[in-house]
């Protein structure tokens, strides 16, 4: 497996396997299927609810710890130093691991910096191996990157040929930043699956699929991949991914697919903002009185 060394000397594999959106039902033995297939990097988050179910599959694999890379993320809700130091902790039982080789800010909102603190002590006692961000544009990437004791070293973010996020790849250049994918699918927009363009040079290379070209543009780019799928036929097309390579001419007609923008929502868009703040935001009691919310409000 090609590995990326990341800032502080960590190497992370190229390829990972994703749980985004995998029921806490049937993580488990995707994550099995992956492991056998031959993935060795986990991705799950604290919003997933499936660590538990990660950590199963990783417990029976009997796979060495030393040869797996598992990554998570700190949700919003927990955002602010004691509770993510907290659920750093709650991960890592969860995962029933004695450590995390990356854990992720899973969004730029809330308490980053008191989030960043936790994360930062965790590092420095081993319990997490390398420490990043996710939906970091690049003016918060550079924020962070300047006011924090230890600079992230990963930022994944929704990174595909129809949105090769360009800008950011070059602060995060400048600033020494590992850039990993997330959607590198675009979860099937822009007819990704059947785009006429990724089947012609699919079919130059042996017949390969849409997926395989996405991965390997992405992969020639310098990204890190974390594909996701729940059938084993297709994490087996996914990791298949090492034994051909794009030319040159290839890769500058995909880099012209990008459209700098993306298929989900833009972390700058304030509605977006909004409705990430409605998740979190405290629910008014259905049960408190008229009196009780006036007597709140003149705290």
């Amino acid at each position: 497996m090609e590995t990326k060394t990341l800032s502080n000397g960590v190497e992370m594999p190229m390829l990972g396997y994703g749980v985004y959106q995998i029921a806490p039902a049937e993580v488990q033995h995707c994550v099995r299927d992956a492991l056998e297939v031959g993935y060795r990097s986990i991705d799950t988050a604290q919003a997933y609810q499936n660590e538990e179910g990660v950590g199963r599959a990783i417990a029976e694999s009997n796979i060495p710890r030393e040869e797996l890379f598992v990554t998570s993320k700190i949700w919003i809700t927990s955002s602010g130093y004691e509770k993510a130091a907290a659920s750093i902790d709650e991960s890592l039982q969860k995962l029933g691991l004695s450590y995390l080789d990356l854990m992720l800010i899973h969004q730029p909102f809330g308490d980053v910096y008191g989030t960043w603190r936790a994360m930062e002590e965790a590092y420095e006692a081993g319990k997490l191996k390398a420490i990043g961000v996710s939906n970091f544009y690049a003016d918060r990437l550079i924020d962070l990157c300047t006011f924090a004791r230890i600079p992230p070293m990963v930022d994944q973010v929704e990174l595909h040929v129809y949105h090769q996020q360009n800008e950011l790849r070059k602060y995060a250049e400048k600033y020494h930043v590992a850039v990993e994918s997330w959607g590198p699918f675009a979860e099937g927009r822009n007819n990704f699956f059947n785009d006429p363009l990724l089947k012609e040079f699919g079919s130059r290379h042996k017949n390969r699929s849409n997926a395989q070209i996405g991965l390997r543009f992405l992969l020639q780019e310098g990204i890190i991949v974390i594909p996701k799928s729940t059938h084993r036929d297709r994490m087996e097309e996914n990791f298949n991914v090492f034994d051909f390579q794009l030319s040159e001419g290839e890769m500058a007609t995909l880099r012209s697919l990008d459209s700098e923008e993306s298929q989900f929502f833009n972390h700058e868009d304030p509605e977006t903002v909004e409705w990430f703040m409605n998740m979190v935001k405290p629910k008014p009691d259905p049960n408190e009185t008229e009196a009780q919310k006036q007597d709140s409000s003149e705290d």
